[in-house]
């Protein structure tokens, strides 16, 4: 049995790791180019600490923010798969 360890980070983290403000944060969620965060209860939200780590990667290797939606899209439809 393959066993999928995912960590989940808050949002302080994600903007200490990226550098991003909140409301710059959920501006490249809201346009694609940014995974959304999941629910961790009724006020609770986090982010999957291997999505943030493929988008900074991404941006690394300076792909187009064409690129990044698509990343960003497939992110999100592995969630769904997994």
């Amino acid at each position: 049995m393959n066993q999928v360890h995912t960590k989940i980070i808050r949002k302080p983290a994600v903007t200490n790791k990226t550098g991003f403000s909140k409301s710059t944060l959920y501006n490249r969620i809201k346009d694609g180019t940014f995974p959304p965060p999941i629910s961790l209860g009724a006020r609770a939200v986090g982010f999957i600490a291997s999505e943030v780590d493929a988008i900074i990667q991404a941006w690394c290797e300076e792909q187009t923010p064409k690129q990044i939606k698509q990343l960003v899209s497939e992110l999100i439809k592995q969630r769904k798969a997994a």
